[in-house]
């Protein structure tokens, strides 16, 4: 695949008011036990799941081409780990660590992997950094260059990004190219360093209506904005193989077509193969539909023409304001309809494997 969006646990030392993920926040004592140990335990089981090789084909550019290249050039695929904030005290050494050095050994003698381990930046450190580097990442990527993040609103955010750039450049990682497009950024040689935040001229400026953004009223997004149709929405999450491929894993192994996250998982990592769920979903007319970027026709053979779409994807904010967005309609058709049939594929994928293992026993 391209891209695989790991968040490999919840914990995180702020509760922004705009997180799309109301389960990101402090957690203590016995629950912060808990998430540590749940990302411990199921780490392992979801690398053990990923695809053997992390490449993908893309169509090679004129310059390529011109240079002998064939139609299409097998680039490496990048994992991105996520929280919550990876780089808290509780989670660095005792989960993001252990899975960078597992995913290394993974991969190295299968192509290779990228791997970029996205925080909110105020948590990097000279020793970190160097950690990071020395463990393969390939990009440090900053997030929390926005005003929703507590001390970093106006020029505090401009402050502390040359801050956190003079650090990263002095141990040895350089700013990626920001003009580049998806493409170049993906063949660029590390380590690198990027930053970006939920401004309101990205594309994550308008806040998925999720979480914590959805309950104070932040989301902006209307109904012409189509998350889905877009990188890191569920366009082309199906064909792994190819480029735009991305999927997103929770802590506890749930995998969905998207960031933003549908209403119901695709399956779970810590019990099946990602690439056995995908090829499973395969043709199936809602999967198709969201693999198209075209949430209003998911329901299309279930009853729900895109007139009937458009009218559930309205609804009213917590705070008794008119909202409307496709993601709407999407947790609504997700919830009554499309949850039984992703179990009931779920359930088949579990029969076949029972099968196998017995035959072969």
């Amino acid at each position: 695949m391209e891209s695989i969006y790991y968040v490999l646990c919840w914990h995180c030392h702020r509760r922004c008011k705009h997180c799309y993920e109301e389960r990101f926040r402090p957690y203590i004592r016995d629950e912060l036990a808990g998430v540590v140990a749940e990302a411990k335990a199921n780490a392992p089981r979801v690398i053990a799941n990923l695809p053997a090789r992390l490449t993908y084909l893309e169509a090679a550019t004129e310059a390529e081409r011109a240079a002998g290249s064939e139609l299409f050039i097998e680039r490496v695929g990048k994992i991105i780990l996520s929280g919550g904030d990876v780089l808290t005290e509780p989670v660095r050494e005792a989960v993001l660590y252990p899975t960078l050095a597992a995913i290394r050994e993974k991969y190295a003698a299968q192509g290779g992997v990228r791997v970029v381990v996205q925080t909110t930046g105020d948590l990097l450190t000279p020793t970190i950094i160097r950690e990071l580097v020395d463990l393969g990442v390939w990009t440090i990527s900053v997030s929390g260059m926005d005003d929703f993040h507590v001390g970093m609103e106006g020029d505090k955010k401009i402050t502390l990004a040359d801050k956190i750039a003079a650090m990263l450049e002095e141990g040895g990682v350089r700013k990626a190219d920001p003009d580049a497009d998806r493409h170049e950024r993906g063949i660029e040689q590390g380590p690198l360093y990027n930053m970006f935040g939920a401004n309101e001229d990205t594309w994550i400026g308008k806040l998925w209506p999720r979480g914590r953004a959805w309950e104070n009223g932040l989301s902006s997004a209307t109904l012409t904005d189509n998350f889905c149709d877009a990188w890191s929405g569920g366009l082309n999450f199906l064909n792994h193989g190819y480029a735009g491929s991305e999927v997103s894993i929770d802590p506890n192994g749930d995998v969905f077509p998207c960031c933003i996250k549908t209403a119901h998982p695709l399956g779970n990592l810590t019990e099946e193969p990602l690439l056995e769920i995908l090829d499973s979903l395969a043709g199936m007319p809602a999967m198709e539909a969201i693999n198209a970027g075209k949430p209003e026709r998911m329901g299309l053979s279930d009853g729900w023409d895109r007139e009937r779409f458009f009218a559930e994807s309205q609804t009213t904010t917590p705070k008794g304001e008119p909202y409307a967005n496709l993601c709407i309609a999407c947790d609504k058709f997700h919830k009554e309809v499309l949850g039984a049939a992703l179990d009931k594929r779920r359930s088949e994928r579990r029969g076949k494997r029972l099968a196998v293992i017995a035959s072969n026993g």
